[in-house]
């Protein structure tokens, strides 16, 4: 008889996991809390308007191609690839800066900014290639249980290269000197949930990422990857129990025997986590089978929270793209509210997707659809309907200044989700939206483990324990646990 994996949680982390048992011949059973798959990339459907709930950028195509080629499926089975160019739109205070798809471009507008900078850009981009090679090849997939893990030659050859023990802020700064390349360079880590001067300089890996990876879009919106990631784990024979509440893990002898949920209980040999780590382990398990202390969660460094706006108009704006980022203001008052004083923003700093740039799909004819974030700190008090009106308003006439054009009196659906959402459903401690900041002391084997340090069968996998945040990371998360599990139990 077959093995049986109970995965708590059907995010990306989960969705990988649960495939990965299957293809091994395991009984896989997901439980997920919501009507339909996706975690924190569900999908919103309301008067005519799709929008992706969560995830709107696809960073590292090779990546996705990897995880589904490993099944002997490729992307274009499941779903439509566009590369964005320009890739995204940066306002200024100056004006308005598209960064383009196109590699000589970008060296042409480096040069304008600061002239001699491509040879400087080139330089740049070899180093972060090899960062790329090594980390996304290597380091990433490691579980991060023990230090011997990281005893490869190439690994060590190359401990220097790597910029482990400098902050991308440093090397970036080491390269360019004009501001706004500056900012342009260091803000990929934003998705790691880190200030440049607290994130590794390994991770400029990002940079090849943007500059050579590219920006995509999945035609139809980021929903199209889950339900390729759901139909995947269907036809591996997954077996889904969704509008499933888990109320507890049932331990015996060290060993996890079942899972409660809301319709019953579920025998298992093996569970795995995708939900909210400080979740499973702190309202799921009994005390004494917890790997940490609340003193232990509450001094790890989270990355952001979000306040988001999901928007319909009944009009289209004209001369805008697809992703665009507001760096109009001082970042480093924005992100000293984020990261050390911890309060709300007094004029932040946000990003909009307007996906009708690139899909008519996804709205009703002529009418737009905009998705907008506000990075903020985790565990802000406050969270009400108030503040969100507040803030609201504040990034809409930001954006009509900008662009030149009305958009408040356009409005014809808004719905907005913070911190309190986040907890209430998806158990995310602190209401944080991205897991944990992805600094030198939250690395690897620093990380909150994948494998429960109390319970032999109990595992993890997402956005709290290795690789980190982020949806490529996600699916190689869900990966590496399997990987894990097969080892142990095979």
């Amino acid at each position: 008889m077959a093995k049986r994996v109970l995965v708590i949680g059907s995010g990306f982390s989960g969705l990988s996991a649960a495939s990965f048992m299957a293809q091994a011949g395991w009984q896989v059973t997901l439980l997920e809390k919501h009507a339909t798959p996706g975690g924190r990339a569900r999908q919103l459907v309301e008067d005519g308007f799709t929008f992706d709930m969560g995830p709107s950028w696809y960073w590292m195509p090779d990546v996705f191609e990897r995880y589904f080629g490993q099944f002997s499926k490729k992307v274009s089975d499941y779903y439509t690839l566009s590369r964005l160019d320009p890739s995204y739109r940066v306002y200024t205070p100056q004006a308005p800066v598209d960064i383009p798809a196109d590699y000589g471009r970008l060296e042409e507008l480096f040069e304008s900014l600061e002239p001699g900078s491509p040879d400087k850009l080139q330089e740049f981009i070899r180093e972060a290639a090899y960062k790329y090679r090594v980390g996304v090849g290597k380091l990433v997939f490691k579980p991060g249980l023990s230090l011997r893990e990281f005893l490869d030659m190439e690994v060590i050859r190359g401990t220097l290269r790597l910029d482990v023990f400098t902050s991308v802020k440093k090397h970036v700064h080491k390269y360019f000197s004009h501001p706004l390349l500056r900012q342009l360079l260091e803000f990929p880590v934003l998705f790691l949930g880190a200030l440049a001067e607290n994130t590794p300089a390994l991770y400029s890996l990002m940079n090849y990422a943007d500059i050579i990876g590219g920006t995509w879009y999945p035609q139809g919106g980021m929903y199209r990857i889950v339900e390729g990631m759901y139909t995947l784990a269907r036809e591996l024979g997954v077996t889904f129990h969704f509008n499933e509440d888990v109320s507890g893990i049932q331990v015996e002898n060290g060993k996890a025997v079942s899972v409660k949920s809301s319709s019953g209980i579920f025998q298992t040999d093996v569970v795995i986590g995708s939900a909210d780590y400080h979740f499973i382990e702190s309202s799921l398990l009994e005390k004494q089978y917890r790997s940490y202390t609340e003193s232990y969660w509450d001094k790890r460094s989270m990355a952001p929270s979000c306040l988001l706006y999901y928007v319909g108009l009944n009009k289209r704006l004209e001369n805008i793209r697809h992703h665009s980022l507001f760096f109009d203001v001082p970042f480093e008052a924005h992100a000293r509210e984020i990261y050390t004083t911890r309060t709300w923003p007094a004029d932040p700093l946000f990003y909009v997707s307007a996906p009708c740039v690139s899909d008519d799909t996804v709205a009703p004819p002529g009418c737009e659809n905009l998705f907008i974030l506000i990075p903020v700190a985790a565990g802000l008090q406050g969270d009400t309907q108030e503040v969100r009106d507040h803030y609201f308003e504040r990034v809409i006439r930001r954006m009509e200044k900008h662009t030149g054009q009305s958009i408040l009196d356009a409005v014809i659906y808004k719905k907005s989700f913070a911190q309190s959402d986040f907890i209430s459903q998806y158990n995310s401690y602190k209401g944080n939206a991205y897991g944990l900041a992805n600094t030198l002391m939250q690395t690897a084997v620093l990380k909150p483990s994948m494998h429960s340090r109390k319970v032999s069968n109990l595992f993890y996998t997402g956005q709290l324990t290795v690789p980190g945040p982020g949806v490529p990371p996600s699916l190689i998360s869900g990966e590496v646990v399997a990987r894990e599990v097969l080892k142990r139990f095979i």
